[in-house]
């Protein structure tokens, strides 16, 4: 085996050997991420395509012709390719992109990726990257342009990481280093013909990327998950206020004597209500939106119970079987009775819709209470709205969104997406 067939096949195996310990290590994890899935995805077809090269560099020291250089560069180039396409999708994952933003980048990136394809299908036929003569590989003047779609997808990462508010320094360093370093070794690799620099700079920016990245991700999500749970709390404790427990309980006392099976449902909702916030603060999956309306419908009961008909509800439920994070949507209705309906002297109705569109599944509250000057959603001494707390904890949990539109004397519309891909 000539000089740089040996280094060609030590840098194959050093890599295959570390990219299978990666993989293991990812796939024995319990809960993955979604990025550790695309990785996951990555780093095994990174073996593959090491595997590949390793088998081609052991054949060709005893046999070959121009059919298999042929065959077997035609392969490499589209597995260089793949390989960039993996890449991308994890990058894309990591960075948590913006769901539609996302779609176009991956219908973007998919057509590219074709096109370049194709290219070096139409190679074979024409020789426009490289040919095969006597049992050697022959470059041909424009063979630098079958690697464009690596160049425009590693250009693509560096913006997206660089402009991306998400992402820390340092994790953008990384996303930088890793498209600069294998860029710089593919271009070097058309000056020292026969050496796979570029398979040696992969692995250098994949242990760089495993290093940092995967850490650093597991330091955010924790951070992330202590200040869910901050919030969930800040939640729980705004609607379980001791005047609204005593007044239950004083009313609920009163009905004992006048009506014993109204004050026994009663005690049941205010039971039911105090469990459900309770055991919010243990629930970190989602939950089915069944279980928040039971909850909602509990508070609606014994908020009804205190002010009778200053309290109206109609339920409009068209969508059902869909999740939600746990007092999500039961503080927006405490919110829209008590500083709402209940701020005007004959009270008024409270809505509740669902529905489901192709993407989403839809929940809206609606009232024609005081409502509330837009520009106060963000003020600091809004505090009894938890807006930001509940908006936080949506996005975070399920990739949902909140939208908020209100005007003073006619009431609060809030609508609350949740995509259909964060169900559990």
């Amino acid at each position: 085996m000539s000089q740089n067939g040996i280094f060609n096949a030590t840098v194959c195996i050093i890599g295959c050997l570390i990219l299978t310990i990666h993989a293991i290590s990812i796939s024995i994890k319990k809960n993955k991420r979604k990025d550790e899935k695309t990785l996951l995805t990555f780093v095994l077809f990174t073996i593959l395509h090491f595997a590949t090269y390793l088998t081609f560099t052991v054949v060709k020291a005893r046999h070959t012709s121009d059919a298999f250089i042929l065959a077997f560069y035609t392969a490499f180039y589209i597995m260089n390719n793949a390989e960039m396409f993996f890449l991308f999708r994890y990058a894309q994952s990591y960075m948590e992109i913006e769901r539609n933003r996302a779609k176009t980048l991956s219908v973007i990136n998919f057509l590219i990726f074709a096109l370049f394809v194709a290219l070096d299908i139409f190679n074979v036929f024409t020789g426009i990257f490289f040919t095969a003569s006597g049992g050697e590989y022959l470059r041909s003047k424009t063979m630098i342009f079958s690697q464009g779609y690596q160049f425009i997808m590693f250009a693509v990462i560096f913006l997206i990481a660089a402009t991306n508010k998400k992402l820390t320094l340092g994790e953008k360093a990384v996303f930088s280093f890793y498209c600069f370093v294998p860029l710089t070794a593919v271009i070097l690799q058309n000056f020292f013909k026969g050496y796979a620099i570029a398979y040696l700079a992969i692995i250098i920016a994949i242990e760089i990327l495993f290093l940092f990245l995967s850490a650093q991700k597991d330091k955010i999500l924790a951070m992330e998950e202590e200040k869910d749970k901050e919030a969930q709390i800040k939640i729980m404790l705004s609607q379980i206020q001791p005047h609204f427990i005593y007044n239950s309980l004083s009313s609920i006392s009163t009905l004992i004597s006048i009506d014993p099976q109204k004050a026994q449902a009663a005690l049941d909702n205010f039971t039911e209500y105090l469990r459900h916030n309770i055991a919010s603060l243990t629930e970190t999956r989602l939950i089915p939106f069944e279980d928040e309306l039971k909850h909602i419908k509990s508070y609606v009961a014994l908020e009804q119970m205190r002010f009778g008909d200053r309290v109206r509800v109609v339920y409009d439920i068209q969508a059902r079987d869909f999740y939600v994070p746990p007092l999500s949507i039961q503080p927006l209705v405490e919110n829209a009775i008590k500083h709402g309906i209940l701020k005007k002297l004959e009270g008024g109705t409270l809505v509740v819709k669902t529905a489901e569109t192709m993407d989403f599944s839809v929940v809206e509250v609606i009232d024609d209470g005081v409502g509330f000057r837009m520009e106060d959603v963000n003020s600091a001494e809004n505090r009894h709205f938890g807006l930001n707390n509940i908006k936080y904890r949506v996005e975070k949990t399920c990739g949902g969104k909140v939208t908020v539109s209100s005007k003073t004397d006619e009431g609060t519309h809030i609508t609350v997406l949740f995509y259909k891909e964060g169900r559990v």
